[in-house]
């Protein structure tokens, strides 16, 4: 198993080590902005209000003469951590229902097959939004109303991946040989169903940032001053005629990074790491 899966890293490509040092530096920005970008992303000077990009202010500043690429950068620690806290609750909660589904009695698997298709039906966005109507909105809301919206898909895919493997030859072999079902479970199920959400959840990281993004634009997620990226999508939007780059570059580290987790995410699978 080590050798193979050494072999699988030997074989990324560069387009995976692209992503990874894509990944290297926004890891850097979200853990320590300061080492890329040292100014306040908060401080204002309206006597700097919209400048053009230059080598004072390499992406411009907005209307309050707040330097954007100290924004970007400081910024990176809202818009992904959100989408980190809401994937974990996807995969944490889409875990234990596809689990339950998969391995419980035949009555449980077809209620919760039903209800993970209809939910699975509907457009993760529009989901998120029927929970931030409920729950209101802000970053907390946010987590739980994108990481809520994702459960459906976490916990269908997990579930197909459990009866696949409960019924496998060698899970057969070990219930035989009078292994207990703890330890069939510990040992054979979880491992070997788990591992392929380490993929799905980098991808679904580079999908919650998008739709952390979208609710942001929309005025029902982070709001102004924070720098959080579609929070500052939405600032812009009033500017975009007269400061395009009060949008592009906040659009630019949105679109960057999830390219990056999705081209990473489907290297993955694709090499079978998970």
């Amino acid at each position: 198993m080590q050798q193979k899966t050494s072999r699988s890293f030997n074989g990324l490509g560069w387009p995976s080590y692209v992503a990874l040092a894509i990944l290297a530096i926004t890891a850097v920005a979200v853990c320590a902005p300061q080492i890329l970008a040292p100014g306040n992303p908060l401080a204002i000077n309206p006597a700097d209000a919209l400048q053009s990009p230059s080598p004072v202010h390499l992406f411009g500043t907005d209307e309050s003469g707040r330097d954007l690429y100290t924004r970007v950068i400081h910024g990176a620690a809202a818009s992904l951590g959100i989408g980190l806290a809401a994937t974990a609750i996807g995969v944490g909660l889409g875990a234990i229902l596809g689990f339950t589904a998969g391995l419980g009695p035949k009555l449980v698997d077809s209620a919760l097959g039903r209800v993970f298709e209809v939910l699975f039906a509907l457009p993760t966005l529009v989901m998120a939004l029927l929970f931030i109507t409920i729950i209101g909105g802000g970053p907390t809301a946010s987590i739980l109303a994108i990481g809520l919206a994702t459960i459906p898909g976490y916990a269908r895919m997990l579930r197909s991946r459990v009866r696949g493997i409960a019924q496998s030859g060698y899970v057969e072999w070990a219930r035989l040989d009078g292994v207990s079902p703890l330890r069939v479970f510990t040992r054979h199920i979880a491992p070997n169903s788990l591992w392929p959400l380490v993929s799905a959840a980098t991808l679904g990281v580079g999908q919650a940032i998008v739709w952390v993004s979208a609710l942001g634009f929309l005025g029902l997620g982070a709001l102004p001053p924070s720098p959080e990226w579609g929070a500052m999508l939405n600032s812009g939007r009033t500017y975009i005629a007269t400061a395009w780059w009060m949008t592009v570059f906040p659009g630019l580290a949105i679109v960057v990074t999830a390219a990056a987790l999705t081209a990473l995410g489907r290297r993955l699978a694709k090499l079978g790491i998970a």
